[in-house]
């Protein structure tokens, strides 16, 4: 199941930073980029590779998040630890589910 949640994230994530990558590079020229007032000293390919790679990242986390939100109240409830191996005293210990 959660494989299944990484292509949910992962996949959509890598189509968009795809597309940004595009959009953002047709209007911007990576040898003309500065940071804090001094040129960036990076080759074009530099340039591509990281800026993708943080398109990505921020893709990923709006798509993470999502997937965060559409959890079910149980799958967010839920107790990770066998009802046979809890402690006595665990709110979840009943057998309400």
């Amino acid at each position: 199941m959660w494989a299944q949640r990484w292509m949910w994230i992962a996949w959509p994530a890598f189509l968009v930073a795809a597309v940004l990558e595009m959009l953002v590079f047709a209007l911007v020229d990576p040898s003309e980029l500065h940071w804090s007032g001094h040129a960036l000293e990076w080759s074009r390919q530099t340039v591509y590779t990281v800026s993708f790679f943080v398109f990505w990242l921020g893709a990923m986390a709006s798509s993470a998040l999502t997937t965060l939100l559409a959890l079910s109240p149980f799958e967010v409830n839920r107790c990770p630890v066998s009802p046979d191996q809890r402690p006595k005293d665990c709110a979840k210990s009943g057998n309400c589910c």
